[in-house]
């Protein structure tokens, strides 16, 4: 009698269901910490190529790990006595300015200084005046919402102390981490899957870190160099900011670019034109010539899927789910093509984040 009422397929249909639901619901409760180790990952694997080239001649991985953190130490100190007090400076302008700014804009009295600059007619500088006048509220509160949005990775500024103590431990025991992934395998078919699957997710994330890098880099010397030079207001805010949304597929260097020009329209810069031209141009050899040869294919995601992940992340998780988006969704794609491959690919068994350990 009981058989009629208990199915093995669909208990083991229900109990999956149920595992995945537990995983979700694990996953929403400790957003912050899986978000704050992932971060560490992504931090271990921009150090790790400079730590497995020094391995070697120090004679040791920890005598290397500590080297470069000795450098970038350095290096963040230098670069803080050369343009800290400047950025610093700027920072605090814009901060206090800001506010008064988009007041401006949203009474129209920004609308009026711009077109006596640029020859418009009172009648547009009128038409103008009154769409912002009427729209002032909502101005207002989708400026209020991004500052918001903006905002949120001060909240968690302790981050930075908390990212590379904790990458030390994936650089020192790396190799250690990916053999017991491997060893959870329960025959070696299974085992044989995981290495792929650790193969794969390590030269990705090691492609895609190395790569978001020196595109963020690029821009950041560009933007602050390039506004500079054309005296556009908070050029040293305006350009580290463009390179820390560079980090955020597609999404990420459109909204720096309407940021850039946004500030120089509020702070009634008079090249506007030739700010577009620049930003424009910009874009063009991100996109079209440094991301093709720099990025090449390491994620083979579509634009479409990386816009969607950008969209989802950030209202799971805010700016922070931005960020980490693409490279969640690639690990994914990873998963699913090698738990759904008729034949799995035998990867050596490298560490997922130092190859050259021993």
């Amino acid at each position: 009698m009981l058989a009629k009422f208990w199915d093995p397929r669909t208990a083991r249909i229900l109990c999956t269901a149920l595992t995945f639901a537990l995983i979700l619901a694990f996953l929403h409760t400790a957003e912050e910490t899986l978000t704050l180790f992932l971060f560490a990952i992504l931090f271990a694997y921009f150090v790790e190529p400079l730590v497995s080239r020094l391995e070697r001649p120090l004679h040791g991985r920890v005598k290397a790990i500590v080297v470069v953190y000795l450098i970038l130490v350095a290096v963040l100190v230098g670069i803080g006595f050369l343009v800290g007090p400047r950025i610093a400076n700027e920072g605090r302008s814009l901060a206090t300015s800001l506010p008064t700014l988009v007041d401006r804009m949203g009474s129209g009295q920004l609308v009026s200084q711009i077109g006596q600059k640029h020859g418009w007619s009172e009648v547009r500088q009128v038409q103008i005046q009154g769409l912002l006048v009427a729209h002032r509220s909502d101005i207002l509160r989708y400026g209020q919402a991004l500052g918001g949005k903006l905002a949120e990775p001060a909240q968690h500024i302790w981050w930075l102390i908390l990212i590379p103590i904790l990458s030390l431990f994936f650089l020192k025991d790396g190799l250690s981490i990916a053999t017991g992934m491997i060893n959870l395998g329960r025959n070696l078919e299974e085992k044989t899957t995981i290495r792929g699957i650790v193969g794969d997710i390590n030269v990705m994330l090691g492609s895609y870190i190395r790569a978001q890098l020196i595109l963020a880099f690029l821009t950041v010397v560009s933007y602050t160099l390039v506004l500079s030079l054309m005296r556009v207001p908070y050029a040293f805010i305006l350009g580290p900011l463009a390179g820390i949304f560079e980090f955020v597929p597609v999404v990420g260097p459109a909204l720096a670019s309407v940021i850039v020009f946004v500030i120089a329209v509020l702070t009634s810069y008079p090249h506007l034109v030739w700010l577009f031209v620049f930003l424009g141009a910009w874009r063009l050899v991100q996109d079209y010539v440094n991301a093709p040869r720099i990025m090449g294919k390491s994620l083979e995601i579509p634009p479409i899927v990386q816009i969607f992940g950008v969209l989802a992340g950030g209202e799971i998780a805010g700016v922070v789910g931005a960020f980490i988006s693409v490279p969640v969704i690639a690990t994914l794609r990873i998963l699913w093509r090698r738990m759904t491959s008729d034949r799995s690919v035998d990867a050596p068994a490298t560490s997922t984040l130092s190859p050259n350990q021993k």
